[in-house]
């Protein structure tokens, strides 16, 4: 093992180090490549403390400061963008092409939602009384961030919590602390102390973070049953909460799909970051009449995609970030196995070899109640499913208890809209899909979360409502 570095977290604007570390591992060759503090209770209370005080000037600070700052921070990852996207691939495993495209989409969402603005409502302007609405922010925000997308889903956490006049502890995923830790550092001197607080741990610093008592909201992105655990913990207290959880999202071909051009978006919105994307196309409902064709031309696109190290040139598939969810993946393809499901694609695990490496798999026309249909796979295996009425396709679609997005693609807009409408996801996109706008609120329905993230509903979860209505000439 050949250990490049040790990383720092950053309270109260010092970067810190602990006795305890942990080990960070390359998904692509399974070696430890870096160690980062095992923070415990002491540091929690350690950077609490320091986003409390913050807290009391942050709060005051005028809202073009606060934009200055997230400014300051989009500039810091887009001058370093070339360090951070190789770091990033080489704790999450995504090919280079694929962490550029999240490092500067890091850097772009911060400097977008720094341009947001909650304005005041005015409830009743009358001969009687003025009644307006503002916002105030809650308070100490509490972040855990995910490891597929770590740096933009810390992001997406640090940069609402500041614009709103919150402060923030964020707690990366054990598996890819490493960017964040490196923006952390280079931030330092850009953000006020105690505002960003950045702290690493095992799995259970989460419940920690989720139990303190000073910690006014939490903000997690993961899987529902972790953010179940979450709700019911942060219920103690009453904190308030938002939570973007799993997604077993349906994508549905209406036989009008152009086949040649569909076959590739169709691959990349199952297959992009291995599939590791909690709107990534997990079910594809093709209509009966072209189902032959487009699921022989997405296998035969397929069949030229090279799953290698997200390092090397011409990767176009990682590894799967970490051996628990590699383990997962490779049992559900089993299950596929062992139950007789078609393979059109893949399915065959090399077991030898360094990596977390699953091969691309599809799979053909599987029952509704397989695993790897029913379940959230997180991992690039595509199943395809023939249908035969619209109307058939729609009920497959919702029969879920997730509801985060859904994609319909048809050569007729109209339809697909008409189609959309009906699906019970937060988000359906019609000819296109993964497409996320800094402006646009994103949320899941069902068991796939609680709360809203990005545009102005986004940001609005970082505050409280405060009415003031002021009676006029009361002693008149």
């Amino acid at each position: 093992m050949t250990v490049t570095q040790t990383f720092a977290c950053l309270i109260d604007g010092e970067l810190v180090t602990t006795g305890e570390t942990m080990d960070v591992v390359n998904p692509a060759n399974e070696q430890v490549i870096a160690r980062v503090p095992a923070c415990g209770e002491a540091e929690l209370d350690r950077a609490v403390a320091a986003a409390r005080r913050a807290f009391q000037t942050w709060r005051k600070t005028p809202v073009e400061e606060r934009r200055q700052v997230i400014q300051g921070i989009a500039a810091a990852i887009k001058d370093n963008a070339d360090e951070l996207f190789r770091l990033l691939t080489s704790e999450q495993g995504k090919p280079h092409s694929q962490a550029q495209m999240e490092i500067f989409g890091a850097a772009g969402m911060a400097a977008a939602q720094s341009t947001l603005n909650l304005e005041e409502e005015v409830n009743e302007d009358s001969d009687q009384r003025l009644s307006r609405t503002r916002r105030v922010p809650v308070g100490v925000v509490g972040g855990i961030v995910p490891w597929n997308f770590p740096v933009m889903m810390a992001i997406q956490k640090i940069v609402p919590a500041l614009l709103s006049g919150c402060t923030i502890v964020l707690k990366p995923s054990p598996f890819t602390p490493l960017t964040t830790l490196r923006i952390a550092e280079l931030i330092k001197d850009v953000v006020p102390a105690g505002t960003v607080n950045i702290i690493t741990g095992e799995d259970s610093l989460g419940p920690l973070i989720t139990a303190h008592p000073d910690i006014d909201k939490i903000t997690f992105t993961g899987s529902t049953a972790t953010g179940k655990k979450i709700m019911e913990g942060a219920s103690k207290d009453l904190k308030r909460i938002t939570l973007e959880l799993g997604g077993n999202d349906a994508s549905i071909v209406l036989p009008d799909a152009d086949v040649a051009k569909v076959a590739e978006q169709l691959f990349w919105s199952s297959f992009s970051n291995a599939g590791q994307i909690c709107v990534a196309a997990k079910r594809i409902y093709i209509h009966e009449d072209i189902y032959d064709e487009l699921s022989q031309a997405i296998a035969d696109y397929a069949k030229n995609v090279t799953v290698g190290d997200g390092a090397q040139q011409g990767t176009g598939v990682g590894p799967i970030q970490n051996k628990k969810q590699f383990d997962r993946v490779c049992e559900l393809i089993q299950d596929a196995k062992d139950n007789g499901y078609k393979f059109l694609v893949g399915g065959d695990v090399d077991p030898s070899g360094s990596g977390y490496y699953v091969p691309i798999t599809i799979l053909d026309n599987p029952p509704e109640d397989a695993r790897i249909v029913a379940e959230e796979q997180f991992g690039p295996v595509m199943p395809l499913m023939k249908f035969s009425t619209t109307e058939e396709a729609i009920a497959r679609a919702n029969a879920s208890e997730y509801g985060l997005a859904g994609a319909v693609w048809t050569g007729d807009t109209d339809k697909g809209v008409e189609v959309a409408e009906q699906l019970e996801t937060g988000t359906v996109w019609v000819n296109e899909y993964l497409h996320l706008s800094p402006f646009t609120p994103f949320g899941g329905h069902k068991q796939s979360g609680f709360g809203t993230e990005y545009g102005i509903e986004g940001l609005k979860e970082f505050t409280y409502p405060q009415v003031i209505t002021v009676k006029k000439n009361a002693f008149a």
